[in-house]
């Protein structure tokens, strides 16, 4: 701890620092980091491809540490549209005047040091910086070691703008080291103000676990899919596609299809599109049945495979019998992420909307629109799965805190 010490001393200077900014100011600055990172798309890749070089051919993770020219402007995108969106910070919450003449006002400020335990995923690093600069925080940066020169090659840049522009380079700080420097971070009382893993169940529960610092649970995500008696089957069809095949890798992707016994004859339709991107099922008895010999990647289900993140190219099927059960199965096996129900009948719906604990909860749609992006608020930081402070796609305003302002003329108590 005292080795790393010095570097959450400095983030909290610079985070003192940048609360002068102006928003203006900060916007200037996320707008030069995009400028560079275009000017450096041939050394992030370089970086990045060591890292990929690095990590085995079938690891799922690959899909999310890759970089391609795509991937870094879309990135670049998404910097320069946090940078656009109005400031999170000095908005009046609430305001009031005491009999006394006292004026109370509540208003949004800066957390102050972020920090951010995530794993193969470079992009994050854009993404955290962007939003924790906008939203006036300075951030400290943990991420895994399969992207270790990836995430050293962009900070090292991001650092560099800040200085020649003048700033503070402690606004943006990335940890070496394993087990070590991630146990210095989780316990970085009063020197960090909130800490938010990114990854897997494992990475949050460790972090939950062990952390002294306040700390909001995001990314895990056991999504699931329950298609009612009523369903559509072609819009079950398309929904299921899409929310196992889109990106597997994501904490949005569907990873158990739950199938109410009626519909069982309409499994191997609702299925069938998932073989074009061999996606491997793991059925119990009953869907197993109704999917033998009419899809070419199934086999028997475990019971380890039902309430598992697959993070890859396969999920299970449960068989229900009736509303009440698929909704006690999904509520036995959810990690309170994203759960959808496909359903004509309003009457499910409205019970499947009511009952089941998630931080987004669909019907008749994808759990792939789970982020920021598609829900209008930009990029976001994570998706929270917990319930204080903030709860599913965490874009500025949950990412700052408030205060009470008082204002008065002398007054004594």
């Amino acid at each position: 701890m005292e080795s790393i010490k010095p570097v959450f001393q400095s983030a909290r200077m610079a985070s003192r620092r940048l609360a002068l900014r102006s928003d203006e100011e900060i916007c200037g600055i996320i707008n030069a980091v995009a400028d560079a990172t275009l000017d450096n798309i041939s050394g992030i890749l370089a970086a990045n491809s060591s890292d990929m070089d690095r990590m085995e051919p079938e690891n799922p993770k690959r899909d999310r540490l890759l970089l391609t020219e795509e991937r870094i402007r879309d990135i670049v995108s998404d910097m320069r549209a946090v940078a656009s969106l109005p400031s999170p910070l000095g908005i009046t919450l609430m305001s009031s005047e005491r009999p006394n003449g006292l004026r109370i006002d509540k208003i949004t400020v800066p957390f102050g040091v972020i920090g951010i335990v995530y794993e193969a995923r470079p992009n994050v690093t854009f993404d955290v910086f962007s939003l924790c600069l906008k939203a006036g925080s300075a951030c400290v940066l943990k991420g895994g070691s399969d992207a270790s020169a990836t995430n050293g090659f962009v900070v090292s840049m991001m650092r560099d703008v800040l200085e020649k522009n003048g700033w503070d380079c402690n606004c943006v700080n990335l940890l070496d080291g394993g087990h070590e420097a991630t146990g210095a971070l989780l316990g970085a009382v009063g020197l960090v103000d909130l800490i938010i893993p990114r990854g897997s169940k494992g990475l949050i529960d460790y972090v939950r676990d062990n952390a002294k610092v306040p700390v909001i649970e995001t990314g895990a995500g056991v999504c699931h899919t329950y298609v009612h008696e009523s369903a559509d089957t072609a819009m079950a069809r398309d929904i299921v596609f899409n929310a196992k095949t889109r990106r597997v890798s994501v904490c949005n992707a569907l990873d158990c299809l739950v199938v109410d016994r009626s519909r069982l004859e309409s499994l191997p339709e609702i299925c069938g599109k998932l073989a074009e991107k061999r996606v491997m099922i793991f059925a119990d008895e009953d869907s197993y049945a109704a999917l033998e010999g009419r899809y070419p990647y199934l086999n028997h289900a475990v019971d380890e495979d039902f309430g598992r993140e697959w993070l890859d190219y396969k999920m299970s099927i449960a068989t229900v019998d009736g509303l009440r059960d698929g909704i006690e199965f999904v509520s036995n096996h959810t990690s309170h992420h994203s759960e959808a129900i496909i359903a004509e009948d309003e009457a499910a719906q409205n019970a499947f909307l009511k009952e089941i604990d998630a931080a987004c909860v669909y019907v008749n749609a994808s759990t792939a629109f789970t982020d920021g992006g598609q829900f209008g608020f930009g990029a976001e930081i994570g998706i929270s799965t917990q319930k204080l402070h903030a709860r599913g796609p965490m874009a500025l305003p949950e990412i700052t805190t408030y205060k009470y302002v008082v204002r008065g003329n002398g007054q004594v108590r």
